[in-house]
């Protein structure tokens, strides 16, 4: 039976929570509210988990840092990826958790096979071209170092900085993919009988949460996962930007082009999963969406950045520097069909992502007025 406390009316507001009665007669009414920190709990003990995120970030970490060397073999590298094998830190070989199973993986659009094999041919690219090349020049169509008075890459033939690339695709197609299309999805959270579990109180088996608040709490952990303390009162004003993913650049748009954005995703975060405890979905789905939206702007305004710092070096005659920055455009131009407007629909679908990524596949060749169409048009589809 469900319980009758999950059936009251409920309605937001910006007050601590609370239960009006005038007497005994009359129905109570349920306020849900953020709570002060991303803390829940039942019978006393925590129901919050995101462990298997906080793993994921961390083996993208160290294959990020694996593609800043020449000493990991394919093999090695494709391990990591893809089998979750292979890692220096603490725990993360058997934790069970893999980066590859989860890059385009967004449950709303199902599986993006061709995509994410993008991920894969990088590693290929970087072992068996970048790395043997490693001490030679670089130049149009030859893998090697490129230098200049700014700094030292090591580009493949097309010019792209691979370890680049291959992490900034990594922020839209494992982080945002799983929070916007995955895990804050109804597709994940009212998936089989997950709605009626929360609505009646069933637990997750062995677990002091249902299902799902467990799969909120998963999108939660692909952004703050490798936070110190993600408890703390001014997580939502002060994200540490730890990292090589999500939670750097949400930072750093944060610091700088849309400054409030962290709170409002972190005050969306906090009601979403009140409501869930709550039984309001209708609360639930509209905080999705608030951070559906806001995480996207994210993609939008580092794609804009990044192709917009790769026209300015490469004028002020720094052709690694800008390299450098288009390598991080590509990754984030290749994260725009993981975005979600809202509505379950993507800023960019993927063969508009494919048509804008031909465009700059050979960074030795790529035109300023493509470039520059393209920063126009993304400013305008996100408002930004």
């Amino acid at each position: 039976m469900k319980l009758y406390n999950y059936l009251f009316k409920t309605i937001l507001i910006a007050i601590p929570l609370i239960f009006i009665s005038c007497d005994t007669d009359e129905e109570v009414d349920e306020i849900v509210v953020a709570p002060a920190t991303y803390e829940f709990s039942r019978d006393g003990q925590s129901t919050v988990s995101f462990s298997g995120q906080t793993a994921r970030l961390n083996m993208a970490d160290e294959i990020y840092s694996a593609l800043n060397t020449n000493t990991f073999t394919k093999a090695q590298l494709l391990e990591m990826f893809n089998d979750g094998k292979g890692f220096a830190g603490q725990g993360l070989d058997d934790s069970g958790k893999k980066v590859g199973s989860k890059t385009a993986a967004g449950c709303n659009h199902g599986a993006l096979a061709v995509t994410k094999a993008r991920y894969t041919d990088m590693l290929v690219d970087f072992a068996d071209n970048v790395i043997p090349a490693w001490a030679g020049t670089a130049a149009d169509g030859t893998p090697g170092l490129l230098t200049d008075s700014k700094r030292s890459i090591n580009v493949n033939a097309k010019g792209w900085e691979v370890d680049q690339t291959f992490i900034k695709g990594i922020i839209g197609g494992m982080c945002v993919d799983q929070i916007v299309n995955n895990y804050l999805d109804p597709c994940q959270l009212d998936s089989g009988t997950r709605r009626d579990d929360n609505t009646n109180g069933v637990l997750a088996s062995g677990k002091n949460y249902t299902d799902m608040e467990h799969k909120w709490d998963e999108a939660f952990g692909y952004l703050y996962g490798q936070e110190e303390d993600a408890k703390r009162s001014d997580l939502g004003t002060a994200p540490n930007g730890k990292g090589t993913t999500l939670n750097k650049y949400f930072k750093k748009i944060n610091d700088s082009n849309q400054p409030g954005l962290a709170e409002i995703v972190f005050n969306a975060f906090k009601t979403g999963r009140a409501a869930i405890v709550a039984g309001d979905y209708q609360v639930r789905d509209a905080q999705a969406n608030i951070i559906k939206i806001h995480l996207s702007k994210v993609i939008g305004y580092k794609s804009v950045d990044y192709l917009n710092g790769y026209m300015s070096k490469m004028a002020a005659g720094n052709t690694a520097d800008a390299f450098h920055a288009l390598s991080e455009g590509y990754g984030f131009v290749m994260s725009l069909q993981f975005t979600n407007n809202g509505n379950n629909a993507p800023y960019y679908t993927k063969s508009e992502v494919d048509a804008m990524l031909a465009k700059m596949d050979d960074f030795w060749t790529v035109q300023d007025a493509d470039l520059t169409s393209m920063v126009n048009d993304i400013k305008s589809k996100f408002g930004i």
